[in-house]
């Protein structure tokens, strides 16, 4: 941060040569404005001399040290107590390892039975968990994560595995953003920040077949400000959407928080474009009419003109830090001959404030003959991303699991 030293301009320079009373009144508001510029950029705990907590990461503050402790859950270490990694003696790897021993890879992964809903991670807080990295077995539509904050009964978070990952069309695509790294040939990865005060706990439910699951949970045990919301996301499907119907991504959120992000997978029913439908955000009590109202869905993703590669004329997958379409299925590639997208828009600059109440929705649109919007009757799911305060308002009930399931 800038320490405060008068910085004036060569135009004020030469007026404080001229009158030394100008000097004065030229140069102490400037002064005043500069640092108030420079420190609005510093955080407040560098700001203030507060010690860092060590919750919020990135380049910025990384250099800064912490009395937060490092801890991390996976199946060679199921609580995360400091010094007891490795020390299975039994689990998916001990045949490998027969020979070697404990402290080798004796417990790398866990097997979910059909039916089983596994409990990932159970921690004592204060702290927040900054990375989740997993890859799943199976069908990545039948696998349901599930988060619960400070002992809550009903989830703050519960989607299917692959939609929460940006992978929602059960086949794999790489993802390359801020907040979710998709890696070959199964890496999920997450870098949303969620913090708790009391406790976390996270579940794994298998509804399909006999699953393996390796993962790892990596957290920080240390204080949570007043001003910390708690990380929510909720999953939606409908197919197909009634004709003239807008999509619901997400309502019925209460409480005080801010939107951070959509994934889509939107599967087309019909040929041609699809993508002219707004996003509309209903915010604080706005009934008929939202404050937020997009112009297009691919201008929602942050593209332009059809996703058209403008060589080929043809879609174009990209991933960037805040927007992609990561996922494009051609229609010969399934058995509904149905062209199939996955989308993502991370508000991680630009969250969605509310005070008091949410809702979210998109619109199916293409074109007909001459020149006219069509209403389409489209294969859409969704996930949304999004902090408040708690308690949140129950979710809806998750389709049932013949809802759920992708066809090919």
């Amino acid at each position: 941060c800038y320490d405060g030293g008068d910085v004036v301009s060569t135009k004020q320079r030469h007026v404080q040569r001229e009158d030394p009373v100008m000097k004065t009144q030229a140069i102490v508001p400037l002064t005043a404005l500069m640092v108030a510029l420079l420190l609005a950029g510093c955080p407040e705990q560098h700001r203030t001399g507060a010690a860092f907590d060590g919750l919020t990461m990135n380049l910025g503050t990384l250099p800064r040290l912490s009395d937060a402790q490092t801890r991390s859950i996976s199946p060679e270490n199921f609580t995360g107590q400091k010094g007891a990694g490795g020390m299975a003696v039994e689990g998916t790897g001990a045949n490998a390892a027969r020979e070697l021993g404990q402290g080798w890879k004796i417990s790398p992964s866990v097997h979910i039975k059909s039916g089983q809903t596994f409990t990932l991670a159970e921690i004592d807080g204060p702290g927040v968990i900054q990375h989740i990295w997993m890859t799943p077995t199976g069908n990545w539509r039948h696998c349901i994560l599930r988060m619960y904050w400070d002992g809550e009964p009903t989830p703050s978070v519960e989607v299917p595995v692959g939609d929460f990952f940006a992978n929602g069309w059960c086949r794999f695509a790489p993802v390359n953003s801020l907040a979710v790294c998709v890696n070959p040939g199964s890496g999920f990865n997450c870098y949303w920040p969620m913090p708790f005060r009391k406790s976390a706990r996270l579940t794994f439910e298998n509804l399909g077949a006999d699953m393996t699951l390796y993962y790892q949970i990596d957290y920080a045990l240390t204080s949570v400000p007043k001003d910390m919301g708690y990380l929510h996301a909720q999953f939606r499907r409908v197919n197909p959407l009634p004709y003239k119907e807008d999509y619901t991504i997400v309502d019925g959120i209460r409480g005080k928080g801010h939107y951070v992000g959509t994934y889509m997978c939107w599967g087309s029913n019909s040929p041609g474009w699809w993508g002219e439908g707004e996003i509309k955000f209903y915010m604080d009590g706005d009934a008929k009419w939202p404050t937020i109202c997009g112009t297009g869905t691919e201008d929602y993703f942050c593209g332009s003109y059809g996703f058209v590669d403008p060589r080929t004329k043809e879609y174009m997958e990209y991933n960037t830090a805040y927007a992609g379409l990561p996922q494009v299925v051609k229609p010969e590639d399934n058995t509904l001959n149905q062209p199939r997208f996955g989308l993502y828009r991370w508000h991680i600059v630009d969250p969605i404030r509310f005070e008091s109440d949410l809702r979210v929705t998109i619109q199916a649109l293409g074109w007909q003959s001459e020149g006219r919007y069509l209403p389409l009757k489209d294969d859409l799911s969704s996930v949304a991303f999004w902090y408040q305060t708690e308690p949140h308002a129950p979710f809806p009930d998750l389709p049932p699991k013949d809802k759920l399931t992708v066809q090919w």
